[in-house]
């Protein structure tokens, strides 16, 4: 019974240490946001994509509150992706766009800190993208497109990723008829360098790589990815289709970074060796660490 208390103490405790991690990085991601947008992009005309972009357009035409209406349109699909998606979700976004939405308003009387669109589109772009990253890493959204695309997911042929690209190619056009076809294009620099930007925040510099690699040298190559990279291999056996020859297939996992270090080594021992790479988001078990590469 003491081991069951104990147990369950702990499980709260990391329960509530996930909570605050959540709670401070959706935080920290949204400011990041109110900065990129008020501080770099609004004052240069440049828009984001999505329900954020909207906002900007509608702001500029309107005279609105900027914030007031990053909080209003993106209600209604707060609204819907607590009934659909969960609540955890839901609230998560919430507590992001009213911090996006309050950050807005504070950071409006700051002067930008570039009249340079080209320089305001990159920082801008940098900044928001690291902020939005760090939002969907944690748990959270700041877009109410996001939240469509997912529920529209299963009844069209598209993604959800090709789905937020038609809605911010439509809305980025937008931008050329209000602002001018200078700012359209400036905002779609930002939008690039800020869709990178959530990539690298969400997966990390290290991002972890499958590797499959099929050549008559499997025993020479296995042993010097284990030796000169640091990295356990696993041999699976394969049979080619049209030969029916029985094939060694090496199997391994690596970061980002040791890529171009596993192609050169496999380059000097077998240079028509067959080999494959993909992205992979989680890796768990076995001697798997990231490391740097020196």
């Amino acid at each position: 019974m003491e081991y069951i208390e104990e147990h369950r103490k702990k499980h709260r405790r990391l329960t509530k240490t996930k909570f605050a991690k959540r709670v401070l990085f959706i935080l920290m991601g949204a400011i990041l946001v109110s900065v990129g947008l008020e501080i770099f992009l609004v004052p240069n005309n440049i828009i984001d994509g999505g329900i954020t972009g909207i906002s900007i357009i509608l702001s500029h035409l309107t005279g609105f509150n900027l914030g007031l209406l990053l909080f209003l349109l993106n209600l209604p699909f707060l609204i819907i992706g607590y009934k659909q998606i969960g609540k955890t979700f839901a609230f998560s976004t919430l507590f992001g766009v009213i911090v996006m939405s309050v950050g807005t308003v504070f950071l409006k009387p700051v002067p930008g800190l570039t009249a340079d669109p080209l320089l305001a589109a990159v920082f801008g772009g940098i900044i928001l993208g690291i902020g939005v990253g760090m939002v969907i890493r944690f748990g959270g959204s700041l877009d109410g497109t996001e939240i469509v695309a997912i529920l529209f997911n299963k009844q069209i042929p598209f993604s959800v990723g090709e789905t937020v690209m038609f809605f911010n190619i439509f809305i980025l056009g937008s931008a050329g008829f209000v602002f001018g076809w200078d700012h359209a294009m400036y905002s779609l620099i930002a939008y690039y360098i800020a869709f990178k930007m959530i990539d690298v925040t969400i997966q990390g510099l290290d991002e972890s790589r499958a590797v499959w690699i099929i050549t008559d040298q499997h025993q020479e190559i296995g042993d010097a990815l284990l030796a000169r990279l640091g990295r356990g291999v696993t041999y699976l056996n394969g049979e080619g289709a049209y030969t029916g020859e029985d094939k060694k297939v090496i199997f391994c996992v690596i970061t980002r970074l040791e890529e171009a270090k596993l192609r050169s080594i496999i380059d000097e021992i077998d240079d028509s060796a067959f080999l494959a790479v993909g992205s992979i988001n989680n890796v768990k078990g076995g001697n798997f660490k990231k490391k740097n590469i020196h």
